[in-house]
């Protein structure tokens, strides 16, 4: 059986944040994590200033193509809103190895099935031992189910499934939209241009709301391409988006239960107005490292809710 002090159930930006911090303090954690990297993740890649700054480095520093937006646009009924901010893009598949690789610690793969507590420890799969574990597998991590799922049922009202498309784009149009409650859509959908020439294309809704209406997630995606082909901003192509679901912001104040965590996706902690989840997980992340090390709880309360204000007020975030 595999021993370490922590193990990390999770390799993305708040497993991996969570690792560089606890190496900071001179913990040396395991991270499992279920895919090697670098791994295909299509997302946005919305990220603020603030991340960069949580994770003591500089954007000039960042190694990778990061595309910054001066301002950004938005639709809502009708209306147009340029927006003046400072963010930045970037590729989830460079950003999330980025990370890792940062992290400096251990990584095996494997996907958890099963955790078990023994006295003062944790046992996964009867392969792993540790004393403190983190849950940063994301919106269906095994840790959040074991131990937090009685305690705090996450409510379907907070369910937002998505679909999306990363491509490689000649056309470079590098001005950042976002359309929200298009055709009476329960969310918003965004054009989030990246360096290197890459676009990102998606859409994000509640899916109680559309499952109520009798509305799917494609018909709306259908109308975002068709949107887009008339603003000349795509051009027509075989689109293959993917799909995935995550949760709004939980009731999940406290991420420490005696020595297990919840980081990250796995706390639902993506923002309640656009659902951005990059920057609350690394917070998560290094708030978790720091419980560890120093004791106390793993206080998630006061991460940030609400994206609007790091884009009116970059420079306060």
């Amino acid at each position: 059986m595999i021993e370490a002090e922590v193990i990390i159930v999770g390799g993305g930006p708040a497993g991996a944040a969570c690792a560089w911090k606890l190496r900071q303090f001179g913990i040396q954690p395991l991270i499992l994590e279920k895919k090697s990297f670098p791994r295909r993740k299509v997302c946005a890649g919305w990220i603020t200033p603030r991340v960069f700054r949580d994770l003591g480095t500089k954007k000039e520093e960042y190694p990778f193509g990061l595309l910054t937006f001066r301002h950004i646009v938005f639709h809502v009924s009708g209306i147009t809103i340029p927006v003046p901010t400072r963010q930045y893009s970037i590729r989830r598949y460079e950003f999330d190895t980025w990370l890792l690789q940062r992290a400096a610690v251990p990584v095996r793969n494997h996907q958890v099935r099963q955790i078990k507590k023994d006295g003062n420890h944790y046992v996964i799969d009867d392969a792993f031992r540790c004393t403190y574990l983190v849950g940063a597998g994301g919106t269906h991590c095994p840790v959040f189910r074991t131990f937090f799922g009685i305690i705090y049922p996450r409510s379907r009202n907070g369910l937002i499934i998505t679909m999306e498309e990363e491509i490689r784009y000649d056309k470079r149009d590098t001005t950042c939209q976002l359309w929200f409650f298009d055709r009476k859509f329960p969310g918003y959908s965004w054009y989030v241009p990246k360096a290197d020439g890459y676009l990102n294309i998606g859409i994000g809704g509640r899916f109680g709301v559309l499952k109520k209406r009798g509305d799917t997630i494609r018909d709306h995606w259908n109308d975002l391409i068709e949107k887009l082909i008339n603003l000349s901003l795509v051009e027509n192509r075989e689109w293959k988006p993917r799909g995935y679901n995550y949760y709004l912001r939980q009731s999940v104040v406290n991420g420490r239960m005696e020595n297990a965590f919840i980081i990250g996706d796995a706390a639902g902690l993506a923002t309640t107005d656009m659902g951005e989840g990059i920057g609350p997980a690394v917070v998560s992340g290094i708030r978790a490292a720091d419980a560890i090390a120093n004791g106390g709880d793993c206080s998630l309360r006061s991460i940030r809710q609400y994206s609007l204000i790091s884009i009116l007020f970059p420079w306060l975030t």
